[in-house]
């Protein structure tokens, strides 16, 4: 079956956001082009390791001799987005992205495809009398995935916000370096 790509060649908006409190937060990667507005659910380490990866990137190309792309070393003010998510409808949860560089747009390309079912799958080959509604539901859930392509710029504020955003959780304990929860903590040190 096909899948169906969900495509932001130009968005008008990408950021990492999150909803719920510390300790309980769900990150999201939102993108918007004009009125067409897709939210993914993402881990905070998912979330993490894509703006590492995108600053890495991004500094490489920095590195390349007669680089015909210009690549800010640091975010440009202008394009820094701290607006809160919008509507947020979740279209899927990631499993895996990609992250990659296409030189003709000079953009950086993130690639996300849900988390796949495997036990559904080997369930489906075990089962040979399928009923029609099951068949049914197989064709309306077509696989998908988002494919967001940012210009250089709009990668490094939308790292700069995602690590600012990561990194606003919960505080760790100077003690025993265990997140500190917002009702309460039982500190356990480390033995000597």
């Amino acid at each position: 079956m096909p899948t169906r790509v969900l495509e932001f060649s130009w968005p008008d908006r990408v950021v990492v956001g999150t909803i719920g409190l510390p300790g309980s937060r769900t990150f999201y990667l939102q993108v918007r082009a004009g009125t067409q507005l897709v939210s993914i659910a993402l881990e905070k380490q998912q979330s993490a390791l894509l703006a590492e990866k995108i600053d890495e990137i991004l500094d490489q190309l920095i590195t390349v001799e007669r680089n015909p792309f210009s690549i800010p070393t640091g975010t440009p003010i202008e394009l820094v987005d701290n607006d809160p998510l919008e509507a947020v409808q979740e279209q899927f949860r990631t499993g895996a992205i990609s992250l990659g560089w296409d030189p003709s747009m000079a953009q950086i390309v993130i690639e996300a495809h849900p988390i796949t079912d495997d036990e559904s799958d080997a369930d489906d080959e075990s089962d040979a009398d399928e009923s029609d509604e099951t068949l049914h539901e197989d064709v309306v859930n077509e696989p998908e995935m988002l494919r967001v392509r940012m210009p250089v710029g709009t990668a490094r504020a939308f790292a700069k916000r995602t690590r600012e955003v990561v990194g606003a959780g919960r505080p760790m304990c100077p003690l025993c370096g265990y997140p500190v929860d917002a009702d309460g903590h039982i500190c356990t040190l480390p033995e000597a």
